[in-house]
């Protein structure tokens, strides 16, 4: 493999196996602090945002055209919502506990609890599909990322990273409850989070290393729209529901803030023979 194809494929595993700590927030504390995971969305979202528009987008329009540029990052957009529009919203809230199910009774008895548990269940199942699908372009955005230079393959490494570790939560959390097994509901949430690196390898195998650059801006310049749909579509509204929004909007620039300074500490720390 080439080497570019190696950086991205390292950067994806780490955004991928980001599911992996959202499973042991679950395990650990199978209540997790549902505020502290919508800050964290905030944050990544500050990160997502200064991606999509201070870099990718506004790299696209520079290199070629306002117009091309434009219509890259809004297929980008159409691309993702499509994609979303077949994908579960993952959901973090808290499954009953003990003390509630007491507090309840036996109404219905084991039956009905037995049911329950297997509803859960495949709702568990079936969010685990659903990010699994929404992990794979993210996959293909961090090699494409990593194509134009290791600054942007970092970046957004980090983004999906943070991001993913409240969608570990959302597989855990309902498989934890319904099988009771620490071990399948982590399991579950790390196989999801392998659709990244899958990602990278199929799409390594279908663009040629020596991508004409045109068309790798444009690609670019799509997933800068990726980006943004994800942010404002799913990042935003469950930091807004967690963590409230003054707090949120807070997180989030926050984390666009943070962005700045990791692009300049990337700037002035690498070799410069290394790509930026």
């Amino acid at each position: 493999m080439d080497s570019q194809v190696w950086v991205a494929l390292a950067l994806s595993l780490v955004g991928g196996l980001s599911t992996s700590l959202g499973a042991l927030f679950v395990i650990l504390n199978p209540t997790p602090n549902l505020k502290m995971l919508g800050l964290l969305q905030g944050f990544a979202a500050g990160l997502m945002l200064s991606i999509s528009f201070l870099d990718l987008a506004h790299n696209a329009i520079n290199s070629i055209g306002f117009l091309k540029g434009n219509l890259w990052f809004f297929s980008g957009v159409i691309f993702f919502a499509l994609i979303a529009n077949f994908i579960p919203e993952p959901s973090l809230a808290p499954v009953p506990s003990r003390k509630d199910k007491k507090k309840n009774g036996d109404e219905g008895g084991k039956d009905i609890m037995k049911k329950h548990r297997r509803q859960v269940l495949y709702s568990g199942i079936v969010t685990a599909i659903g990010i699994s699908l929404h992990n794979f372009p993210e996959g293909m955005a961090v090699f494409l990322g990593s194509m134009k230079g290791l600054r942007v393959g970092v970046n957004l490494a980090l983004a999906i990273a943070l991001h993913n570790i409240p969608e570990g939560v959302a597989v855990a959390l309902p498989v934890y409850f319904a099988t009771q097994s620490k071990w399948q509901a982590f399991k579950l949430a790390t196989l999801s989070g392998f659709a990244e690196p899958l990602g990278v390898i199929i799409v390594a195998y279908l663009f040629p290393s020596s991508l004409n650059p045109e068309i790798l801006e444009g690609l670019l310049g799509a997933v800068g729209g990726v980006m943004a749909f994800l942010t404002l579509h799913e990042m935003l509204p469950l930091a807004f529901d967690y963590a409230g929004q003054k707090q949120s909007i807070k997180a989030v620039f926050l984390g666009m803030a943070f962005m700045s300074a990791s692009l300049y500490f990337l700037e002035i720390s690498l070799p410069k023979e290394m790509s930026l």
